[in-house]
């Protein structure tokens, strides 16, 4: 961890401090990993240091309607982490996280799920299940879908690192979390479909399915309460999940609150212009929209040569910088220092003024708070943001009150985009505390 960051939480720590923080982190895991959870957390340890695929039996038993080949089957579980309460604390104190909410300790689980692509054909994604070493032994669950990552390694259920935080933060105070690799991402197969809505949904939905499986063979079976968060892209994923769960996609869920922190909602109307605007500073510009192109044009006809939307020699490059093996900063490092220096000036106009599959590609990702949720919402974003500007959360909210359901935009201040997380996940603990607790059992 740089200098910088260690004296300000709310620098911006993101690609440019994740090579040290992994190392750091795979330190800890390997001291922390081996070490009893303390009596003190609580009796529902349940047995996962000692269950694996082959002493499972129960793993051939349908997870879901139509067993485990169905959407949502569980395949395989594998311990990842063991945590006693003091531990959990001091990963979130190296973090410049707030640890209060934390009363238990943390057994954390790969999962490798059955799920669908892009296109609705079958294939597996993987996610990490997090529970509580103490508290009531049924549980409600928190989904936790994480921010925008390029090295499919970083994701929650492969690296003890910041996408783990959300998890151990509400582990910690009680509950299960379900946090999603995504496709293409942990251990699931191919590329990553980054920013597609649609399939971020399914797989985060079938991830819930597979984290209820689980959860109940391990002795900690789930009440079907869902709270719902996630940070950056998984902001959007949050709301995106939400409305799905409430219309009903699964009938063993029941969304109960929605926190997203600093999603980018509105594509169309705050993101794309804020990388012509100077609201999105340039390297993180270059490295979501060559992400999002990259991605993108796997979907949909956006390009058939490279060398039409990227100024040489980044054409000939882009692509495999984007194969889930990079670092986010070795990807900045062989792209152009700025959005106008990566891409050709006609696509750069055509960015500025999308039509066309373009256009359809920006919008396919800005619906997400088109709806009236029945639930809290608070959506939570920092004033100082550049690589998701505050306008994207006011947007969701202009969308929400349309439908006449007006929610809180919880303005962090002048804090930047890792400074928005570091800030309110764990406020966003707190309030799933208050929400899920009696009248006056727990402060806020």
């Amino acid at each position: 961890m740089s200098d910088e960051t260690r004296k300000s939480p709310g620098k911006r720590t993101g690609w440019r401090t994740r090579r040290g923080l992994a190392a750091t982190a795979a330190l800890l895991l390997a001291g922390l990993a081996a070490a009893p959870v303390a009596a003190a957390d609580g009796g529902w340890a349940g047995q996962g240091d000692r269950i694996g695929q082959a002493e499972w039996p129960g793993l051939g038993e349908p997870s879901v309607r139509g067993g485990p080949s169905a959407r949502g089957g569980l395949l395989s579980v594998t311990p990842v982490a063991h945590h006693d309460a003091g531990q959990v604390r001091r990963f979130l104190d190296e973090r410049g996280i707030a640890a209060d909410p934390v009363r238990y300790g943390v057994r954390a689980y790969r999962l490798t799920y059955r799920t669908v692509d892009p296109y609705g054909k079958p294939t597996t994604a993987t996610g990490l299940l997090t529970l509580p070493t103490g508290g009531a032994r049924r549980l409600d669950l928190v989904s936790d879908t994480h921010g925008t990552m390029v090295k499919r390694s970083y994701a929650p259920s492969a690296s003890e690192d910041f996408g783990r935080v959300p998890s151990y933060l509400n582990a910690g105070a009680g509950r299960a979390v379900a946090a999603p690799d995504y496709l293409g991402l942990g251990e699931g197969p191919g590329p990553h479909p980054y920013m597609d809505t649609r399939s971020s949904v399914t797989a985060s939905v079938d991830m819930l399915r597979a984290a209820r499986t689980a959860a109940g063979r391990l002795g900690r079976p789930l009440t079907g309460a869902v709270y719902a968060t996630g940070f950056s892209q998984g902001g959007q994923v949050a709301m995106a999940l939400g409305k799905a769960l409430q219309a009903g996609a699964d009938e063993h869920f029941r969304l109960k609150a929605l926190a997203p922190i600093s999603g980018p909602y509105d594509l169309e109307g705050q993101e794309m212009p804020a990388l012509y605007d100077g609201r999105v500073n340039d390297t993180s510009g270059v490295l979501y929209i060559s992400y999002w192109l990259t991605a993108q044009n796997r979907l949909h006809p956006l390009y058939k040569d490279p060398a039409q939307v990227f100024r040489a020699p980044y054409a000939g490059r882009v692509a495999d910088l984007f194969d889930g093996t990079h670092e986010e900063d070795d990807v900045v490092r062989r792209l152009a220092p700025s959005v106008k220096q990566l891409l050709t000036p006609a696509f750069y106009e055509r960015m500025r003024h999308p039509t066309g599959p373009l256009l359809a590609a920006m919008r396919a990702a800005d619906h997400t708070c088109d709806w009236k949720p029945d639930v809290p919402v608070r959506l939570y974003a920092g004033a100082a943001d550049t690589d998701v500007p505050i306008g994207n959360a006011d947007s969701c909210a202009a969308q929400l009150a349309g439908h006449g359901r007006p929610v809180p935009v919880l303005d962090q201040g002048d804090v930047d985009h890792f400074g928005s997380f570091a800030v309110s996940a764990p406020q966003v603990t707190r309030w799933f505390d208050a929400l899920s607790s009696p009248p006056g059992a727990r402060g806020r």
